[in-house]
């Protein structure tokens, strides 16, 4: 008797089991969990993955932290705090959909937290929070004097400085309640520094922030960068740049935050605003992470973050309020783009909040090509342009690779006539544009006469844009969608709020399915 009751209570929990375990099959975990470059601190440690598919059903993500469960949160991306320094920890993510099933784990990832380096007060150096005093000198002099795992620390007040130079392994904290604050006087960026700006190679006034020098053929000269912190850095602005365009041209300017030729590099908490013009561009760089900033800039061509001819990039919950693109995704112009060859790519965009500026964009500068971009979870207000490739027949290089989904966007083109900076000779091949994913995307709001979506190509089929996938659209009203020089454009669930499908006004192109 007590043989056979055992038995049954042996069968019973095999029973529950297999039942949990076919539940948690049917569940996808979440994928590609990873610790984005150079953004554990001595006390936190950052992690970034991917929902289960596009089409999940994830109303939450649990964090485990050495197997204990710590939190759960909506988004794709954790900061676990309060950890102890150089102490490794172990970590994965579980996903629970809306009828409390709970996935099984992700991949497990194992980081280490930093070590505690030394800390250099910048007014230990002679730096005065006054907002009056120039504080070039010493806050250079400790930077200078940081040693390698070190902190340059400013702390709260306004500093006024001009160009500074970082250096590796080391951090740049500005602290809450400091605004390190850019000269508005153009002397204080010299000597002028090799840059690249819109797609060319040439001489600029430095960056109030300056890491690496540029080499188009060599590796990476810095290393191991951290800025952060919960203050401000606050450019000089339109006041700094006018005197420069005055007397040197448009495309003398230096940034605010410029990168050159960096490896691992994490820019992190932030405010950052009133650049003269870009306001964080990278150039010839490998592993940036930039997260959790809130970047505002009404300059003109101020736009937020350019990634140039830069690979292995993870953008995450920033805030962008700009005067130009919030993203301009860049690799060189015309032939000098094209025969240096450096593409931009593996860019991964996520939660991020595009409040008012052009648009996402992709261009015009890709001659050296751009590969491999992801945008999701993102969110864009009054964006003029929305998410824009943009090209002309003279820039060479191509777009491939792009996969946007679960966003709210304004509007979505692929222009291949930009009219502006397009001087200089052409490069020997027109740009090519093919493999791009539009999935899940909210279109309801755009109040524009303009079309919704506009895809275009190059005359002459050889040339035209290939291979496009809307699927689940929702557009406005009444709207019309465009498509000219294309080839293989499918267009999948397209419709309004009242599921009406959009005018389609097809030119010069060939197998393209709506339905």
């Amino acid at each position: 008797m007590i043989k056979n009751k055992l038995l049954v209570l042996i069968l019973f929990i095999i029973s529950v089991m297999n039942s949990f375990n076919s539940n948690a099959s049917l569940l996808q975990v979440p994928k590609n969990l990873i610790v984005p470059p150079e953004s554990a601190t001595e006390s936190t440690i950052t992690l970034l993955w991917d929902k289960p598919s596009e089409n999940d059903t994830t109303l939450l993500f649990l964090i485990y932290q050495n197997r204990i469960l710590i939190d759960s949160v909506t988004k794709t991306n954790y900061m676990v705090k309060k950890l102890e320094q150089e102490t490794e920890y172990s970590f994965f993510v579980k996903a629970k959909n809306a009828n409390g099933e709970i996935s099984g784990e992700s991949n497990k990832v194992e980081y280490s937290t930093k070590k505690q380096g030394q800390v250099f007060n910048v007014m230990s150096y002679g730096a005065k929070n006054d907002g009056r005093t120039l504080n070039t000198r010493a806050i250079q002099k400790t930077i200078d004097a940081c040693t390698p795992g070190g902190t340059v620390f400013i702390p709260k007040g306004i500093f006024l400085s001009g160009a500074l130079f970082l250096k590796s392994n080391m951090t740049l904290y500005i602290s809450e309640g400091c605004i390190l604050k850019g000269s508005t006087n153009p002397d204080d960026y010299l000597p002028m520094v090799k840059n690249r700006f819109e797609g060319w190679e040439l001489e600029s006034f430095a960056s109030l922030i300056n890491a690496g020098e540029l080499d188009r053929s060599g590796g990476y000269n810095i290393k191991n960068l951290t800025i952060m912190g919960k203050g401000v850095i606050s450019g000089g602005g339109a006041t700094l740049a006018k005197p420069i365009i005055e007397n040197f041209g448009m495309r003398s300017r230096g940034r605010l935050i410029c990168l050159m030729n960096c490896y691992n590099v994490n820019i992190q908490g932030l405010t950052i605003e009133n650049s003269p013009c870009w306001t964080i561009h990278y150039i010839y760089s490998k592993n940036i992470t930039c997260h959790d900033l809130d970047i505002r800039s009404t300059a003109q061509n101020g736009d937020g973050i350019d990634p140039d001819s830069s690979t292995d990039s993870y953008i995450f919950n920033c805030t962008f309020n700009t005067g130009d693109d919030c993203i301009a995704i860049k690799s060189g112009k015309n032939p000098e783009g094209y025969y240096i060859g450096k593409p931009s790519q593996n860019i991964f965009i996520s939660d991020c909040d595009f409040i008012d500026g052009h648009s996402i964009a992709i261009g015009s500068e890709m001659s050296g090509g751009v590969n491999n971009v992801v945008i999701r979870d993102c969110n864009s207000g009054n964006l003029k342009y929305g998410l824009q490739v943009k090209a002309t027949k003279d820039r060479g290089g191509y777009v491939t690779g792009l996969k946007v989904t679960n966003c709210n966007l304004s509007r979505i083109t692929v222009f291949t006539s930009v009219n502006y900076n397009n001087d200089g000779e052409p490069a020997p091949k027109i740009p090519f544009i093919r493999d791009l994913e539009f999935t899940n995307i909210n279109m309801s709001k755009v109040n524009t006469k303009e079309p919704a979506i506009f895809i275009d190509g190059f005359e002459g089929i050889e040339n035209y844009t290939k291979n496009i996938k809307f699927t689940n659209i929702i557009i406005p009203e009444n709207q019309i969608v465009m498509v000219n020089y294309c080839k293989d454009v499918l267009f999948k669930d397209v419709r309004d709020e009242n599921n009406q499908e959009p005018v389609y006004k097809i030119t010069d192109s060939e197998n393209i399915s709506y339905r």
